[in-house]
């Protein structure tokens, strides 16, 4: 093989790389978030936990929808209790599409964060001495919804330690 043949057969195989990288790449930046992935209206019981304990449930409704703006979702949750109805409007915001980090509006001035890792959006928040826990996670057509909560039980200068006092959980189902 003569030197023009090997820079040209190397020039080929550079391009071919350059074009592999870059069909790679718009795959990566095509996929679609987290939110987008969970559109739809869901089903499911609610399971709230005490100390350990079942201590009531309840139907649940989310509906997710996108809204006109690309990086927003109306997040809507209805509580189905007959005795305490309620319902949770937010709304989804993308902030980061690179990092695939969000917030949680809640409509009155406070945002949630939320970080997205491997199909599961996580939340971590302190309000009024109880911190809590809050995870979203797809798993083909079931949302399951987690949130814990508990109070700091002791701290020291290297650890400070949360007990973990209440749990709420949902397998939602994707309705038809």
């Amino acid at each position: 093989m003569t030197l023009q043949n090997k820079n040209s057969l190397y020039t080929l195989i550079r391009v071919n790389a350059i074009i592999i990288i870059c069909f790679c790449c718009m795959k990566i930046n095509a996929q679609e978030n987290f939110a987008d992935k969970c559109i739809g209206k869901w089903e499911g019981i609610m399971y709230m936990y005490g100390k350990g304990q079942l201590r009531d449930s309840l139907p649940v409704e989310l509906d997710i929808q996108k809204t006109n703006r690309s990086d927003t979702w109306l997040w809507k949750t209805t509580y189905l209790s007959k005795t305490m109805p309620a319902v949770k409007d937010y709304k989804l915001v993308l902030k980061d599409a690179v990092t695939q980090t969000y917030a949680t509006d809640e409509g009155n001035g406070i945002e949630l964060m939320d970080y997205y890792f491997n199909n599961k959006l996580y939340s971590i928040f302190e309000t009024h001495g109880v911190m809590l826990t809050s995870s979203y996670e797809l798993q083909g057509n079931q949302l399951i919804f987690e949130v814990s909560s508990g109070k700091k039980i002791d701290e020291n200068k290297e650890v400070n330690n949360y007990s973990v006092l209440n749990l709420q959980r949902v397998i939602f189902k994707r309705r038809k």
